[in-house]
């Protein structure tokens, strides 16, 4: 009989943890930490190393920079429009709004009769972007790389290749777009002067910077702090890696965020799980099939996979109103529909989910994943923005072209998960949040060196 009941516990164990992962030792089966720890050391799962700390000047230069809208066409937006730490350093739309538009957050909204275009995706977070693995940026993965290795970005042989991280790169190429940061041609700044970038193109990389730079060293409030971040460089020698080096190092400083439950159980604290988190972990990485994307201690494999996610809002580029995503970086078919892992850290300060924001809800977009297909043909694009909702491509070409290379990832093993499951791994994501990241208001200044008012 003791027999008989050991050997059910080793099913049961093998039925949770997916049939990737057996046991050499029996195991009770309600031993949630002992299983967990052993699945955790199987995916490699480990502590998050945080990146090292950046020099006090340079990271407050840069702070004022991320909030000081000198830096764009108009002097109208930030990098804190977009990435408000009001809303998990992301800006709670499905698709982000920037010329043409006046508020922050889900309150963002087009500037009475002003030239407006949605941009074409959801805001990233920029949560634990400085961690030293980060090497890919943007949904499609269209800048990547490492001082190691180089920089690949949309800029091609213009690319800068001196700067210390992929985040510090980052920071480029928010301000190029006309769409975005830059402006549109005719539309003044809001001294009702003309915006001296507003008449390049997007692609015009290396006559915007250099305007760009030329806002923050012109502007004698910034001198000072210029010297002390980067002491015996002379002004003439400041370019655009310099500011976005200031900007990646306060962002590096100020959004990394690991002291969630599940780092301190990493750590070793077994209380910091509760038991239906544990049992969401299991899943999560078992079963579910989750870990085979959202990978390691991020929970992401900084790859691209196409996931059927709902083709609705305006689309990107040349396929639009279909966003190609990676397909359109590569050329390459195949990876037309894929875009990259997102990281799962403070995924639930994040909403909306996908690259278009096309869910509201974090459960609805854990839903999508385990059954991507059915999810797709039956998607509801109400729960989007009313102008966005009508742009759902759902037509039978564009269904089966998303079909034809959905990512094999996308399997759970040993069956359809119960309601109970999918709420123990809604609970384990939840344990992702570091609590610090609910509120970051204190990383805004009281005011910025070019006495423009801040986000709005």
């Amino acid at each position: 009989m003791k027999k008989m009941s050991a050997y059910k516990n080793k099913i049961l164990v093998s039925l949770t943890l997916g049939s990737s992962f057996l046991f050499s030792t029996p195991v009770l089966a309600n031993n949630l930490d002992y299983i967990l720890e052993r699945q955790l050391r199987y995916h490699g799962v480990t502590p998050v190393v945080a990146p090292d700390k950046n020099p006090p000047a340079l990271v407050e230069l840069g702070r004022n920079l991320f909030f000081d809208k000198e830096i764009s066409g108009r002097r109208n937006m930030s990098c804190a429009t977009c990435h408000s730490v009001g809303f998990g350093t992301a800006d709670a739309q499905s698709q982000s709004r920037g010329q043409g538009a006046i508020g922050l957050g889900p309150y963002r909204r087009q500037d009475g009769n002003a030239f407006f275009q949605f941009l074409p995706r959801n805001t990233l977070s920029l949560w634990n972007r400085g961690v030293a693995e980060w090497t890919t940026m943007f949904w499609d993965g269209r800048l990547e790389g490492s001082a190691e290795t180089g920089f690949v970005s949309p800029a091609g042989d213009d690319m800068p290749q001196n700067f210390s991280s992929a985040l510090a790169a980052f920071s480029i190429f928010p301000i190029t777009p006309d769409e975005e940061m830059r402006g549109f041609p005719g539309q003044l700044d809001i001294f009702g002067q003309p915006n001296e970038m507003a008449l390049l193109e997007n692609d015009d990389f290396t006559e915007i910077w250099p305007l760009v730079t030329a806002r923050v060293t012109d502007l004698p409030a910034y001198d000072g702090m210029l010297k002390k971040a980067f002491p015996g460089t002379p002004e003439s020698a400041l370019d655009i890696t310099h500011i976005s080096e200031a900007i990646g190092a306060f962002m590096s400083d100020e959004f990394t965020a690991l002291n969630s439950p599940f780092d301190r159980y990493l750590e070793g604290d077994r209380s910091a799980l509760s038991d239906q988190a544990k049992r969401g972990a299991l899943l999560f990485y078992g079963r579910a099939n989750c870990a085979s994307c959202h990978s390691g201690g991020l929970q992401t494999d900084l790859d691209f996979h196409n996931i059927a996610a709902p083709q609705v809002g305006t689309g990107r580029g040349e396929a639009a109103p279909l966003d190609l995503g990676r397909g359109a970086i590569t050329n390459d078919p195949a990876d037309n529909f894929k875009f990259r892992t997102p990281s799962l850290r403070n995924i639930e300060l994040e909403a909306p989910y996908f690259h278009n924001g096309a869910y509201a809800k974090l459960e609805d977009a854990v839903r999508h994943h385990l059954n991507p297909l059915k999810a797709l043909k039956t998607y509801d694009a109400t729960q989007i923005e009313p102008e966005l909702s009508g742009l759902f491509q759902n037509d039978p070409l564009t269904l089966s072209q998303i079909f034809l290379n959905i990512s094999p990832e996308l399997n759970v093993q040993g069956g359809q998960l119960s309601e109970r499951d999918i709420q123990d791994i809604l609970s384990f994501l939840s344990s992702l949040t570091d609590p610090s990241s609910i509120n970051r208001n204190e990383a805004v200044p009281d005011k910025v060196p070019s006495g423009l008012k801040l986000a709005s």
